[in-house]
C-alpha cells in the first residue's frame, strides 16, 4: 500500500506546492482534485490542481517532470459532483467535465478518476435508476477508452437540507454496490472506499472489506466519531450527529480495517482525507492535520 493524501485539503496551493509538500513529508503518492475552475459548490469542491480544461501538452509535459523531481506519484484525478443531477443543463455540464478528467488521466499516466454515482435525493433508488442508465454507459465506455477505472466513492452526500432526504450519490451500501455490480461488472467500475461513512450508517466495515476488497480500486483514510448526545436529542434521522476527523480521533478501529484490508490482498493507495474541522483554522494547521494522520497511520502502512 501507498500512503498520500487528497489534494482538496491544500486548495490555495499550487500543484508544485502540493507535491513539493507531499516530498517533503514523506507520502508517497496524491489524489489531485480536477474541478472545473470557479466558486466551489460545497465545503471542500471546487478544488482545481490540475484544470483539465486547460490542459495541453506543454502542460502534460510539465506534470510528469514535477511527479518525477518530487517522486510521488498521482493515485487518482478526483472530481465529485453529481452527474444525476435533477436539473438536465447541470447534469449535462458535470458529464462533460467528468469525460474530460477521464480523457487527461492516461495522458498523465493516471489509470484512476475517482468520482460519485450521483442521485436526485427527492427519488428513490429505483426512481433513480432509468436516469443512472442514461448516463452512466457512455461514461464507462470513455473510461474503456482511456484504459482508466472509475473509483466510485461510498460516500451518501447526505449533510445538509439540499442533499435531503436521500443524499446526493447511490452507491453507498452492499445492497445497491451488488446491484451495480451486477449490472456493470467490475472492469471499470470500483469502489473508492471511504470506511468513514459506513460508521454512522452502521454497517459492518470489516465484513465490507470482506465482500468487495476486491473491487477497491482505491481508499480513503477518514474517520468519524458519533455524537451520541445529539443522536440522542434529534434521532438518526436529524443531522449533525456525525463528525469528521482525522483517522484515530473517530470511532473507527483501525487495526481492523487494515487488517481486513491486508487479507483482501489490496496493495493500491491510500490518501488521508481531511475533512476535521478542528483543523480548518489555517493552511498551517491542515498540513499539521496530514503530518498527525501520517504519523498515526504508519503504524499500519509501512513507508
Amino acid at each position: 500500500m501507498q500512503l498520500g493524501f487528497v489534494s482538496a485539503i491544500l486548495g490555495e496551493l499550487s500543484i508544485e506546492e502540493v507535491l513539493a509538500f507531499a516530498a517533503d513529508e514523506g507520502f508517497g503518492c496524491v489524489e489531485v482534485m480536477c474541478w472545473p475552475p470557479g466558486q466551489a459548490e460545497r465545503r471542500y469542491a471546487g478544488v482545481s490542481h490540475i484544470d483539465v480544461t486547460t490542459c495541453d501538452d506543454d502542460q502534460i509535459h510539465h506534470l510528469h517532470n514535477l511527479v518525477r523531481i518530487h517522486n510521488v506519484s498521482i493515485s487518482a484525478l478526483g472530481y465529485y459532483p453529481n452527474p444525476l443531477d435533477p436539473d438536465p443543463e447541470v447534469r449535462s455540464v458535470v458529464v462533460e467535465h467528468l469525460r474530460q478528467v477521464i480523457r487527461t488521466a492516461p495522458k498523465l499516466g493516471v489509470s484512476v478518476v475517482n468520482t460519485f454515482i450521483g442521485r436526485d435525493p427527492y427519488q428513490s433508488i429505483d426512481e433513480n435508476w432509468p436516469l443512472m442508465l442514461e448516463v452512466w454507459p457512455s461514461l464507462l465506455e470513455e473510461a474503456a477508452k482511456a484504459k482508466v477505472r472509475i473509483g466510485i466513492e461510498n460516500c451518501p452526500m447526505l449533510f445538509s437540507r439540499d442533499e435531503w432526504p436521500g443524499g446526493k450519490n447511490l452507491a453507498t451500501t452492499p445492497a445497491t454496490w451488488r446491484r451495480l455490480f451486477e449490472q456493470f461488472g467490475h472492469e471499470r467500475i470500483g469502489l473508492n472506499f471511504d470506511p468513514s461513512h459506513l460508521i454512522w450508517q452502521h454497517i459492518d466495515i470489516v465484513r465490507f472489506i470482506r465482500e468487495f476488497g476486491s473491487k477497491f480500486v482505491h481508499v480513503h483514510a477518514k474517520d468519524t466519531r458519533i455524537d451520541h448526545e445529539r443522536l440522542y436529542e434529534h434521532g438518526c434521522m436529524g443531522l449533525g450527529w456525525h463528525t469528521p476527523k482525522l483517522p484515530g480521533l473517530g470511532d473507527i478501529d483501525w487495526r481492523a480495517f487494515f487488517s481486513a484490508l491486508s487479507d483482501a490482498r489490496f496493495n493500491g493507495a491510500v490518501c488521508i482525507e481531511v475533512e476535521d474541522r478542528a483543523y480548518e483554522g489555517s493552511l498551517d494547521a491542515r498540513k499539521r492535520a496530514l503530518r498527525q494522520s501520517k504519523r498515526y497511520l504508519e503504524q499500519f502502512i509501512s513507508p
